[in-house]
């Protein structure tokens, strides 16, 4: 039987963010993955002249990191842009593209926030609850916390905590020696350090994991769009 639906999406600002306050205090931190075979990557396009979410899922193997699946889907948008709230925006498209997925993932890459959000609960940590597999967040900007950028290092493979409300959410890490930094927090179900090491593990030489710089190419391409789905639509997540 499908588990039922964690949730409505379409709520209210006020609603929405106690309801992140609430989710925030199920969030796991601790590693609970068993051997890592399948790796997924989301990448997430809004396109606000047809008011629809278009979400990219892209599964890896591990550890050699080929393509196995690929699929997009995309539906109407159900709440209005607010910042802290990108996930309600994002996050049901996305489960749609999961739906379509052969192959249940081990872990999955975010590209968007783990708990490195106000609340603690950005895209990743959203969607880890949801389905229940551990979930990273990758994230090329910065929301939220400081860093000492004194401190990292130019090489791949440097990172530094990132901090907020004398808390650690996350790290900042040096995925390709002299390039920009990623933001890379846990979403659910895994610890910050082991994060970092599966990202590092993705990295095939550029910035992004290659989970989700598959996931980034995939969204892009636009011979992969198709019909919005009807809003509304049951979602079945794996048993």
């Amino acid at each position: 039987m499908p588990r039922p639906p964690l949730h409505e999406w379409n709520l209210k600002t006020e609603a929405a963010i106690a309801l992140q306050n609430e989710l925030a205090q199920h969030i796991v931190l601790e590693d609970h993955l068993g051997e890592v075979h399948y790796v997924a990557g989301v990448d997430m396009a809004i396109n606000e002249e047809h008011e629809a979410a278009r979400a990219a899922v892209v599964l890896l193997s591990y550890p050699d990191l080929e393509i196995v699946e690929r699929h997009i889907y995309e539906e109407p948008i159900r709440m209005p842009y607010v910042p802290g709230l990108l996930s309600f925006r994002e996050a049901p498209s996305v489960i749609g593209a999961f739906e379509q997925l052969r192959q249940r993932p081990d872990l999955v890459m975010v590209d968007g926030q783990g708990i490195a959000h106000p609340r603690r609960l950005g895209i990743a940590a959203h969607l880890g609850l949801w389905l229940e597999i551990p979930t990273i967040g990758c994230a090329k900007s910065l929301l939220t916390g400081k860093y000492n950028k004194e401190e990292l290092g130019e090489e791949a493979g440097s990172w530094v905590p990132l901090i907020h409300r004398k808390e650690t959410i996350g790290a900042v890490v040096r995925t390709r020696t002299r390039v920009n930094p990623l933001f890379i927090s846990p979403g659910h179900l895994i610890s910050l350090e082991t994060s970092i090491r599966y990202v590092l593990a993705c990295g095939k030489g550029y910035r992004l994991p290659e989970p989700t710089r598959q996931a980034d190419k995939l969204s892009k391409d636009n011979d992969w769009v198709e019909p919005p789905a009807e809003q509304g639509q049951q979602m079945k997540l794996w048993p």
